[in-house]
């Protein structure tokens, strides 16, 4: 009877010897797993600008360059067809040259005169892009150009569709196309890390989704068919924000970056830019 005592109490003490490792190994684990996702939520909070903008070099350009002053920082603008009555302010992607644009634009917007702005950072404009920066040079160069053109209407494609609603929402623009447009970084980022609490850790958020209730100015949404960069669901949850208040055109087979290529694209931008034509 002692015998078999003693293997009941073996067995119970190596039972309690395995749980033991066991709890060990599992609170191992959980601090490594904590240790880990706080290591990378840190990282992408402080590196997270390196993630939203990549700055293009400047390079000599046989465009005219206009130059706006607003805070002591030099912006530089590419212009194309100045001294027309009616201007378009194009804001571009996070990684754009938006030099690249005055081969489509004439043909497209032959009316305009076109204001292609470089970022703070991007192609010899100074200072480091931000948000709140961004935003500040987009309404002080739309406040400039006012003073000198009938009407301005704005083009934002992309990461620039965050930088066009905000301008639309506080100034009086004629018209709006945005092209690969997001209704919010945040909810691009969220969807990218859903893990992490992009509200608490995003900076810079462009929340184009809140505030297209504000904006009057007549309005073009286009998407890319096979946008793997801005996903459907994205540019759809701002199109309803919009109420029904904006125009959608859908370009079939394009993507992100290859959008501009298409004769259908040229065509509804044309279209909607053209004066005097209802949209």
């Amino acid at each position: 009877m002692n015998h078999l005592q003693n293997i009941d109490k073996l067995k119970s003490r190596s039972y309690n010897e395995m749980k033991d490792v066991f709890r060990g190994l599992f609170l191992i684990l959980l601090t490594g797993g904590l240790i880990l996702y706080l290591t990378v939520g840190t990282f992408l909070y402080v590196e997270q600008r390196d993630f939203i903008y990549f700055p293009t070099p400047a390079i000599e350009s046989l465009l005219e360059q206009k130059a706006f002053v607003n805070q002591g920082t030099t912006i530089i603008t590419s212009v194309i067809n100045s001294g027309a009555d009616k201007a378009v302010v194009y804001f571009g992607g996070n990684a754009e040259n938006v030099d690249n644009n005055a081969w489509d634009f004439p043909d497209i917007l032959p009316d305009y005169s076109i204001y292609l702005v470089k970022y703070r950072g991007y192609g010899g404009s100074e200072g480091n892009p931000t948000e709140e920066n961004i935003y500040s040079d987009a309404l002080y160069v739309f406040d400039a150009l006012a003073k000198q053109h009938q009407s301005i209407s704005v083009i934002g494609r992309s990461l620039g569709s965050g930088v066009a609603t905000f301008v639309a929402a506080n100034r009086p623009v004629e018209k709006l196309a945005l092209i690969t447009p997001f209704d919010s970084i945040q909810n691009v980022a969220q969807a990218q890390f859903p893990i992490y609490p992009m509200s608490v850790l995003l900076k810079d958020k462009y929340d184009s989704e809140n505030r297209a209730n504000k904006i009057t100015a007549q309005t073009l949404v286009i998407s890319a068919q096979n946008d793997l960069v801005i996903k459907p669901e994205r540019t759809l949850k701002l199109l309803e924000a919009f109420n029904d208040k904006a125009q959608h055109t859908m370009i079939a087979k394009a993507d992100h970056n290859n959008i501009a290529q298409f004769k259908t694209y040229q065509q509804a931008m044309a279209k909607f830019f053209k004066p005097d034509e209802g949209n």
